[in-house]
């Protein structure tokens, strides 16, 4: 066991804190990296250094990059009609990694939640509004939010506040997924499914 207060044990407490991390799988991490310090420890140090000091958040969309604004948002070859409103960070690399979309982004910072108390003031949904209303060139909203409550509340909102506009607000759609069978299914996926055949 260490000192409460050391560097070992502030390490495995900042490792914790990681998503889907706890204190045991924190502890092993942090032996790994001791065990390996010049192979992976002090590069991940470097990394970690390098990141944050480097790293922005683009003041456009929201998103990730060494340049702000981000090289989506400064791309001749994107479509500057539609705009794909998520969530987080992390659903931009998930539709980028698909190569199926060409337009630009748009990060909400999170979902409204009356659970967590996280209000439209808490997201970037009024500057979303801002930019619509100032551009004649944008001509779609595609909301991709989660098939939660708070996704589609969220979403609500959203589609609400952009009804007087001249825009059109679009959804992903809901149901089966490619290879899934009925069978494994849970119900609210089969009714969603249901009512959004095409």
């Amino acid at each position: 066991m260490t000192n409460n207060n050391g560097p070992l044990e502030h390490l495995i407490c900042l490792l914790s804190g990681l998503p889907g991390l706890g204190n045991r799988s924190a502890r092993r991490i942090a032996l790994h990296l001791l065990s390996k310090r010049g192979a992976l420890m002090m590069p991940l140090a470097n990394a970690l250094s390098d990141t944050a000091q480097n790293v922005k958040s683009c003041n456009i969309c929201g998103n990730l990059d060494m340049i702000d604004p981000c090289a989506i948002c400064t791309s001749h070859k994107r479509n500057n009609t539609q705009i794909c409103v998520v969530a987080g960070v992390s659903d931009v690399w998930a539709i980028e990694r698909t190569g199926a979309y060409q337009g630009k982004y748009y990060v909400l910072g999170g979902l409204l939640s009356a659970l967590d108390g996280i209000g439209p003031e808490d997201l970037r949904i009024n500057k979303l509004i801002e930019i619509i209303e100032s551009s004649e060139a944008i001509e779609e909203i595609i909301l991709a939010l989660s098939a939660t409550v708070d996704g589609q509340s969220t979403a609500h909102y959203i589609s609400d506040h952009l009804a007087p506009l001249s825009v059109k607000v679009s959804h992903l759609a809901h149901g089966v997924p490619v290879g899934g069978e009925l069978d494994y299914l849970d119900d609210g996926t089969i009714i969603t499914a249901l009512r959004s055949r095409s």
